[in-house]
């Protein structure tokens, strides 16, 4: 018989299965011997006081064994000869877009200006080492798009969104740890997810579709209102390939500027979006566990021994407007995400294991039009040039290289110089920058109350020990594509589908997954075979 079971344990007790065991049969009013199987369906931690429980979600068998593990395949079709619809990125939108249309039988097309994965390593070393930012491959543009190489969180806020448990097993189905299935908070991992990347191109090349490398779209084929396909560069033959179909899925991520001014320039309708700026704050990892597990330094290894590298989410209204945590990273890195020469961006990602020594998250501040003013002749633009204007603020108090202006985090708070700076993971390097003058002040000061609040909430949290990193500014895209609310096709253009974060409907992984697929589906609907 099979019993589905809630339980709040110890995290000793939830590592351990015999002792698991032991508590289900005593719940269920069994013996330890006639519990056959056990399977965790959910875990969950809950650290809000000193007595950390851990919430679990068990199958349990008694006196049976359990059918055959779910493989998490999905029998895609052969579409070769399908009909094409192209999609231009293949960040987590338009890879789950292609896997989508194949199932509904269409050929994708897909075109990345970036690298395939194993390639964009070499240009992430090159950043990293000697400051060097390729424009078309970097953390931002390439296979598997920002998130490949930038953690691979797979948890949204909104379960409103779509189908979040097709996602992740699609995740399994091409190679990722059935773990994910599990967690309140999933993550693959950078060390991991380029596998997986290359797993997924695997299938949507088997199964017929295309992928295009170093092929940059510089042109859209529009003949009465209606999509007809696109003009690329080749990047590495410098050559004109044209691709025709009458729909295109556009999902190329909140960095690609160059397609926000090619639609500005074509006077097609995008629009001004809220999104948020800040920086990196870095404290040690053992702290951050400390405050989070109510434990000294000192008790923090004996703590890790059951738990992971501990998070934080913080959020606070501050004059008017929220500063909040964005991509808290523990046991991570912070990155250089520039993906142009003379600017600096930052971000952070973490291995698996979360077991690095640190832990980095954004934390930022909500744009508001006014702060837009001096960019207002630029229009829809004008939160683009903000941001462009912030990093290149970065890049010219680092030194003019990637080298990341950085201060004390109580100095920041406190209006004072560092004379010195603790010791970081952002690889490129850092300078001591008086960041509290450099910042506009409609971030910098919300920062400076944000934090005291912050330090407040967490004794321990408002340290010297904790360095800010400037300037996080990709949170999301300045600007939103727009498009029908029922078709998903763009008001004027039709057979062109804004896609996932770049055009302003996803922020991560997950959320573009699933609007990838609406979008394959929406072709579907109005283009049926």
């Amino acid at each position: 018989m099979k019993h589905e079971l809630n339980l709040v344990v110890s995290p000793e007790e939830a590592a351990n299965e015999d002792t698991l065991k032991a508590i289900a049969a005593r719940q269920l009013f069994a013996s330890t011997k006639s519990i056959t199987f056990i399977k965790v369906l959910k875990r969950s931690i809950d650290a809000r006081s000193r007595n950390i429980k851990i919430n679990i979600k068990l199958e349990v068998y008694i006196n049976e064994q359990p059918s055959a593990a779910p493989l998490y395949k999905i029998n895609y079709p052969d579409v070769a000869n399908g009909k094409p619809v192209i999609i231009v990125g293949s960040g987590p939108a338009g890879l789950f877009a292609a896997l989508q249309l194949i199932e509904n039988s269409y050929k994708p097309i897909v075109i990345e200006r970036g690298k395939d994965v194993k390639s964009r390593r070499r240009d992430l070393a090159a950043i990293n080492k000697e400051h060097i930012v390729n424009p078309n491959s970097n953390y931002c543009f390439g296979e598997g798009g920002a998130g490949t190489y930038s953690d691979g969180k797979l948890y949204t806020r909104s379960t409103k969104r779509g189908d979040i448990t097709k996602i992740l097993e699609t995740f399994v189905a091409h190679g990722a740890d059935d773990n994910i299935l599990v967690e309140a908070h999933p993550h693959i991992g950078t060390n991991k997810l380029p596998k997986i990347i290359e797993e997924i191109r695997n299938t949507i090349i088997n199964k017929g579709g295309e992928i295009h490398f170093n092929t940059q779209v510089v042109d859209f084929i529009i003949k009465e209102n209606s999509i007809k396909g696109v003009l690329c560069n080749n990047i590495e033959s410098n050559t004109t390939l044209e691709f025709i179909a009458d729909s295109i899925i556009l999902a190329t991520g909140h960095s690609a500027r160059d397609i926000f001014e090619l639609l500005h320039s074509k006077n097609i309708l995008i629009e001004g979006k809220t999104f948020a700026m800040g920086v990196r704050v870095e404290h040690p990892q053992a702290l951050i566990d400390s405050l989070q597990y109510h434990c000294s330094i000192g008790e923090v290894n004996h703590k890790r021994e059951y738990l992971p590298a501990a998070s934080y989410s913080l959020v606070n209204q501050v004059m008017g407007r929220g500063v909040y945590s964005f991509c808290m990273c523990p046991g991570g890195i912070i990155a250089p995400c520039a993906t142009q020469p003379d600017e600096v961006v930052t971000n952070g990602w973490s291995p698996s294991k979360r077991n690095n020594p640190f832990a980095n998250s954004g934390i930022v501040v909500t744009t508001e039009s006014e702060d837009l003013i001096p960019y207002k002749k630029y229009g829809a633009l004008a939160g683009l040039r903000y941001q462009q204007a912030l990093e290149k603020m970065a890049w010219n108090a680092g030194g003019q290289t990637q080298a990341a202006p950085a201060q004390r985090l109580l100095d920041f708070v406190s209006n004072k110089f560092s004379s010195s700076l603790p010791e970081t993971s952002y690889q490129p390097g850092v300078t001591s920058v008086p960041l509290h003058t450099l910042l506009p002040e409609a971030i910098g000061k919300r920062l400076q109350f944000g934090f005291k609040e912050f330090g407040k909430k967490m004794r321990g949290y408002l340290s010297n020990d904790a360095v800010i990193v400037g300037v996080e500014s990709r949170t999301s895209s300045p600007v939103r594509i727009p498009r029908d609310a029922a078709t998903l096709q763009h008001p004027q253009i039709k057979g062109l589908y804004p896609c996932g974060e770049g055009a302003g409907y996803a922020g991560g992984i997950v959320s573009a997954a699933i609007d990838g697929q609406k979008c394959a589906n929406a072709i579907a609907g109005f283009y049926p075979i």
